[in-house]
């Protein structure tokens, strides 16, 4: 059983919960690069990333090569230890050598959404205080008029954009790299950008140690024996702390494959678990809804399947699909996973074989290293076993900070180090920690968070709207959907598909608001608190019926 234990704070006492797991040693003075690259000449030859439907494929040798030889050219273009870079691609085989490469140079990695809005991109910009920008050809116009260099991956040459392949390459004929300066295991590598607990986008502060720690924590059950063996699906996208931590940089530390895709299609989709053996494929729970009910699956001899095991992070499994699943794919096990970017990345898993029991519709035991509690959100006090309360955690992969942003920091990191999660969950007489709950109002969208802070501002920007609410609709599809219950100025004439073209308009393709309804006024508490989960409730109702009224005139 894992240890857990009560500290006094003053009259207080504290109910703490550790890893059933010895803890892991965590390197001193190694960056993220130099340690997940770590024996990869012993890999020389091997595929690091292949692109699932062209076939294209990076070794590890030309991993360490160009995450060099990029390094080298950000600094020759007077790159500085703390610059941001701003990484606007979809996933393809260079990018976690840009990402790495960034890191070497003492730079800072951000990486951004691709089907963005012009306005997301440079808002992000703008709050990182980014320097450069790396894209391809089909995003370059998004970038082109912010007023800093930009880098272009791959074969098109682009006017007004550098080249990477031709950069890299004079990089490697520029001799000696003078303007070197030593990178630190605490210097920042990363800045994520995440809605946090509170709704609109903040830069995630993380350090080279932050991810290394997290790595170590995650892997720790991967042996030597076992290195080289995964063959991951590169499918979530990398511009995410999942993608860049727990798919690029925990394969390449584990010496394995990444088969990178751009974008979920089935067919596609299945053609690669089958043509390159893919052993371990974290996706999100709408993928496992096409798995089991799209008759395309049938199409394809599963008996080919080399799948071991999936994982699903980025939002709830509903317990029927999980049993569908498992009955389709009986030779698959299916991980739950929980994790954040304000902790660096999975905070709990069940991802690790052979370990403790896998308990349906937990999220998976506490991994060496962290500490857990569950507080009552009210008064503040830790609760014990069985007792549902926000879940918070302590460990080395707690980032710095959010950028620029020192309330939003106090308000999620308390004064004793525990990161608040907004999330409401409790753990098991067995270690099994279960979430319930979100206290924070995030709306998941296919595995994408939307913040309905976001979308009411937009809303609120149309002359016709006085007011209007964002909350989360379940769907069958996608999880769940933005739905707005909307004020309209007396005398507007404008349609409910009128306000959801104008959101989408102004905003990513997955952050659309697809339900729209006219109110008369927004219900809200007396401190002027909006009340989610009234307006929720109403909003399903009214579609509930509906629903029911048109099948009744079918």
């Amino acid at each position: 059983m894992g240890s857990s234990y009560t500290e006094s704070l003053g009259d207080v006492e504290e109910h703490v919960f550790r890893s059933q797991y010895s803890p892991v040693p965590i390197p001193d003075n190694v960056t993220l690069p130099q340690y997940v690259l770590q024996n990869a000449e012993l890999y020389a030859d091997k595929v690091a990333f292949v692109d699932a439907v062209t076939g294209k494929a990076v070794t590890y040798s030309e991993v360490v090569r160009d995450v060099e030889r990029f390094s080298k050219a950000l600094r020759s273009l007077g790159l500085r230890k703390g610059h941001v870079v701003i990484v606007l691609l979809p996933n393809v085989v260079e990018y976690a050598i840009v990402a790495l490469g960034i890191m070497a140079a003492g730079g800072v990695f951000s990486g951004a959404n691709p089907t963005s809005h012009v306005s997301e991109i440079k808002k992000q910009k703008e709050s990182a205080d980014a320097k450069i920008f790396v894209t391809d050809a089909t995003n370059y116009q998004k970038v082109k008029g912010l007023e800093v260099p930009v880098i272009v991956v791959g074969d098109e040459v682009v006017e007004g954009g550098m080249n990477w392949k031709k950069l890299i390459e004079a990089a490697e004929r520029g001799g000696g790299d003078f303007t070197k300066e030593a990178v630190e295991q605490n210097d920042l590598c990363a800045m994520p950008f995440s809605s946090g607990t509170t709704g609109m986008s903040k830069g995630v502060m993380l350090t080279h140690r932050n991810l290394v720690a997290n790595l170590c924590s995650t892997l720790f059950s991967v042996t030597r024996e076992m290195e080289g063996m995964v063959t991951t699906l590169g499918l979530i996208p990398f511009f995410h702390i999942y993608g860049i931590t727990g798919i690029c940089c925990a394969t390449l530390r584990s010496k394995g494959k990444v088969v990178v895709m751009g974008r979920f299609e089935l067919k596609k989709f299945l053609d690669a678990l089958i043509t390159h053996e893919v052993t371990f494929a974290p996706i999100v729970p709408p993928i496992i809804l096409s798995l089991v009910k799209n008759p395309i699956v049938d199409e394809f001899d599963l008996t080919k399947l080399k799948l071991q095991a999936v994982m699903t992070a980025a939002a709830p499994l509903a317990p029927e699909l999980l049993n569908a699943f498992q009955h389709k794919f009986p030779g698959v096990s299916v991980h739950e996973a929980y994790g954040l970017t304000e902790h660096s990345c999975i905070t709990l898993t069940l991802a690790t074989k052979g370990l403790g029991s896998v308990h349906k519709n937990s999220v998976g035991f506490i991994l060496p290293n962290l500490e857990v509690k569950f507080v009552d959100p009210d008064t503040g006090r830790s609760l014990p076993r069985n007792t549902p309360g926000e879940l918070c955690v302590r460990s080395q992969c707690v980032m710095q900070g959010y950028y620029k942003q020192v309330d939003e920091t106090a308000h999620t990191i308390d004064k004793n180090g525990w990161l608040h999660t907004g999330d409401v969950g409790f753990i098991d007489d067995e270690e099994n920690v279960f979430i319930i709950d979100r206290i924070k109002e995030l709306i998941k969208y296919k595995g994408f968070q939307v913040a309905p802070a976001e979308l009411e501002a937009i809303l609120l920007s149309h002359s016709s709207v006085e007011d209007a609410a964002v909350v989360p609709i379940p769907d069958e599809d996608a999880g769940e959907i933005p739905g707005a219950s909307v004020v309209l100025s007396a005398g507007a004439k404008e349609s409910e598909e009128d306000i959801m073209n104008y959101v989408a308009n102004n905003a990513a393709h997955y952050k659309k608001v697809r339900v729209v309804h006219f109110v008369e006024s927004i219900p809200k508490s007396p401190s002027g608190k909006i009340m989610r989960r009234l307006i929720k409730d109403k909003m399903i109702e009214k579609i509930k019926t509906t629903s029911s009224t048109k099948s009744q005139n079918v």
